[in-house]
């Protein structure tokens, strides 16, 4: 037997070992790295309003500090608000159910000649398995659901936490991480700090405001046909339509069209109709004009890194994708020398073409 062939069993026995040790704790913190990745994001996004506060001769510490405080207060004062006003509209969608009921069983017997009676599906509900069986788990799920909700205030709690000691110790950090690179990296990796917060910020500002606008518009077209619930619904539009990318209008109108059918199958078309216009004025009009200094990537660009990010990390892969890929891209153009094109390349792509116009048989 050689003498190194006891030696490379043992080291490949512990290789083998290191890495399903490494793989089981990668797969254990997995949850833990995914909140640090949120909380990085969140502090980049907060970092221009730090940055300028201290600026002006604030303490780090304590700009961050009442940062995070305005915007706890204003998602708290804002989902009391929504709440509240969702608490009454709900009801009152309930106590109106029965109407809503009978207006949609009215228009499928007007319109297939059928004649269903509400009583009767009524008395076919309550009767079900089905009904029985969902009763059944969620008084069960009752422990699994407030598990879920301290394990979500347990998140909430670590991302805050995280955020906000990377937002007030964004010099130091960045001063840790330069003092064991080479001078020449330490260059790149201040770019790509810089890069990352502006496109971060900007991507969630421009977002913001294009809810904004999206839920303004939204409420103004359902007080109009006069759909109820319209500030709920508005505010659902304008949250959901800017916040999942890319399908997020098409999916957040699915809800405002389904409460018009409930008041005129007619209106339901106009609000889908609506939609389906402001998606297009929102595309080629709104969005290039508010995000071309901030998130300036191609709709092919942004609709491929949402798949992949969301199949990565889910929905929260479906959030950062974007800001993610428009940080890459402009990081790499900085790298990237680009030429001046021939005459033949130019001509090529900006020559329209011509009508070939074929002769008359005689």
């Amino acid at each position: 037997m050689p003498r190194w062939l006891p030696r490379a069993v043992v080291l490949v026995l512990a290789l083998v070992a290191c890495f399903q040790l490494g793989s089981w704790a990668f797969h254990q913190l997995i949850g833990l790295l995914v909140n640090i990745l949120i909380a990085f994001f969140l502090a980049l996004a907060v970092e221009p309003a730090v940055a300028r506060m201290a600026a002006r001769g604030m303490r780090r510490g304590l700009a961050t500090f009442l940062v995070f405080l305005a915007v706890f207060v204003l998602g708290a004062g804002f989902l009391a608000l929504l709440g509240s006003m969702l608490a009454g509209q709900i009801i009152e969608m309930v106590e109106g159910f029965p109407g809503y009921l009978d207006r949609v069983i009215n228009s499928i017997n007007s319109t297939f000649h059928t004649e269903l009676s509400r009583l009767e599906i009524q008395d076919s509900l309550v009767r079900s398995d089905w009904l029985r069986k969902y009763v059944q788990n969620s008084a069960t799920g009752v422990l699994d659901v407030s598990a879920t909700v301290l394990g979500g205030l347990f998140k909430l709690l670590t991302i805050g936490l995280f955020s906000f000691y990377f937002a007030a110790d964004g010099p130091r950090l960045r001063r840790a991480l330069c003092s064991v690179l080479p001078p020449a990296k330490q260059a790149e990796v201040l770019r790509a700090w810089e890069i990352a917060v502006t496109k971060t910020g900007g991507y969630l500002y421009s977002r913001g405001l294009m809810a904004l606008i999206s839920g303004i518009a939204h409420y103004i077209v359902l007080v109009i046909l006069g759909v109820p619930y319209a500030p709920a619904l508005a505010v659902w539009v304008g949250l959901v339509s800017q916040f999942i990318p890319t399908i997020g209008t098409y999916l957040a109108g699915a809800l405002p069209v389904l409460i018009a059918f409930t008041v005129d199958p007619w209106y339901a078309l106009y609000v889908l109709g609506f939609v389906v216009v402001y998606q297009q004025f929102e595309n080629y009009v709104l969005q290039p004009k508010l995000t071309s200094k901030t998130v300036d990537i191609h709709p092919a660009v942004a609709f491929g890194s949402v798949v992949a990010g969301t199949a990565l990390l889910g929905a929260v892969g479906a959030l950062v994708a974007i800001p993610a890929v428009a940080t890459l891209q402009a990081f790499l153009g900085a790298y990237v020398k680009k030429y001046e094109l021939t005459r033949d390349a130019d001509a090529s792509t900006s020559r329209p073409r011509r009508r070939v116009r074929l002769p008359r048989l005689r």
